[in-house]
């Protein structure tokens, strides 16, 4: 590739960024009493000289304040993967919050129940408890795993994603041990006190590390998706359950981004048996919420100790959990907008896409890749498609990744910005992704020259 060429496009493309979208430049500067001048520091993960600002947002469309109309492909990073604002979650959660009143009130509702019942329908795991992101369910998993197990740490697979818990800032060093993270902010502890690591595909690492006996859970994605979907070689995940269970350790499945996968996420697509499951985001069509499922033999064993505070300040919970608005809202996403129906459609769609990519990509011979999970399609820069986190690391190309990205906003697609991933939600159209398909191919013809 032209170097020199990409960089003059990519130039090109965020002065373009800034003549179509004034309003937001303008925004951006003036947030002087934000961390980072954005309410979350992960929205300066842009390819532009600053990020388009959120007018409005219905199905799969956002508007930005400057008045353009994009296709959201990115969806909240899976956050909005029912779409923007769907009617029926719209509707649940005016009138739990409007008509019946109360959002908060720290009194169960029996709406739980029905979701609790959808959950085990669909990922097989008998008892739930809620939380309002996965990275807490998370933490609240791992904190269930140590006290049931007696084992201090946790392992997971190097560039997994588990939201922002400590344990899971941990990657395979270059001698093959154990590091932290590049980047990782105020680590409480070197993180190999807490944690063990092996690459996702390995399980000659993977049982190296369990042999250790003091492993308390494998964490783990079915596939990787945060560093670019790694999908699992055949009979990897048998190998990870056996071994678990060889070790004594429990396994935890996070589906949150793997939920693409089917109305069950992998567990249910691939008839994995976790001990426990935990998933955010998707679940509450645009309303904070995450769950955490438990195996009815590993809730039993929690609920019978007698020295573990599971009411009161033990350390697993909080006091928005559960609360009667996200738990109106995941009623109403599961049971109306992410149905059986909704995911087969989402996930023809995403075959187009990808068939779309794959395009694009033998038009020019590029020495790329495109990775399917579901209703999610990925597109990396290397050929074969990497088959682990640290492989799937190196094959990042930021300043390609910015052009892609910035070409197609400019010309009204939103990609999700941590990644070259594009995520069907059920008002996605063929012609969305057509769309796509002729912009991607506009832009791979301008890199050709």
């Amino acid at each position: 590739m032209d170097r020199q060429r990409l960089h003059d496009l990519l130039v090109r493309e965020r002065a373009q960024a800034e003549r179509l979208c004034p309003r937001s430049k303008d925004a951006h500067a003036r947030a002087g009493h934000l961390f980072g001048r954005v309410p979350m520091t992960w929205m300066n993960k842009t390819a532009g000289p600053f990020p388009r600002y959120l007018d409005g947002a219905r199905g799969a469309r956002v508007t930005d304040i400057d008045g353009h109309e994009y296709i959201d492909f990115c969806l909240g990073d899976t956050g909005a993967m029912a779409g923007h604002s769907p009617a029926a979650v719209a509707e649940a959660v005016q009138h739990r919050f409007a008509v019946r009143g109360g959002a908060t009130a720290m009194l169960p509702t029996e709406e739980a129940e029905w979701v609790g019942a959808e959950l085990t329908r669909r990922f097989g795991l008998a008892r739930w408890s809620f939380s309002l992101t996965a990275t807490d369910a998370n933490r609240w998993a791992i904190r269930l795993a140590r006290a049931v197990t007696g084992r201090p740490k946790i392992l997971v697979n190097s560039y997994s994603y588990h939201g922002s818990v400590d344990e899971s800032l941990i990657v395979v060093g270059p001698d093959g041990q154990g590091a932290a993270r590049p980047g990782n902010v105020g680590a409480p502890c070197d993180v190999t006190l807490t944690s063990r690591v092996a690459e996702f595909n390995d399980l000659e690492q993977l049982e190296r590390e369990l042999a250790h006996g003091d492993v308390a859970a494998v964490l783990m994605e079915p596939a990787l998706t945060n560093i670019g979907i790694v999908l699992p070689e055949p009979g990897h995940l048998a190998g990870v359950r056996e071994l678990t269970r060889r070790h004594g350790t429990l396994l935890i499945n996070d589906e949150t981004h793997t939920f693409s996968a089917g109305p069950g996420g992998c567990t249910a697509a691939w008839g994995l048996e976790p001990d426990l499951l935990t998933i955010g985001k998707a679940i509450g069509g645009g309303i904070p919420a995450g769950a955490y499922g438990l195996s009815a033999e590993l809730a039993d064993r929690l609920l019978g100790r007698d020295d573990l505070d599971l009411v009161d300040m033990g350390g697993v919970g909080g006091t928005l959990a559960g609360n009667a608005l996200s738990v109106a809202a995941m009623r109403a996403t599961l049971e109306h907008v992410l149905t059986d129906d909704a995911f087969a459609r989402m996930s023809a769609l995403s075959e187009r896409f990808e068939a779309g990519v794959r395009a694009g990509i033998d038009a020019h011979e590029l020495p790329w890749s495109v990775s399917r999970l579901g209703a999610r399609t990925e597109y990396r820069f290397a050929d074969p498609a990497p088959r682990n986190g640290t492989e799937s690391a190196a094959a990042a190309d930021p300043e390609l990744e910015d052009f892609l990205h910035l070409f197609l906003a400019n010309r009204g697609i939103l990609l999700t910005p941590f990644h070259n991933m594009a995520l069907m939600c059920p008002d996605t159209t063929e012609r969305d992704v057509d769309t796509h398909t002729e912009l991607f191919a506009e832009a791979l013809a301008a890199l050709a020259g």
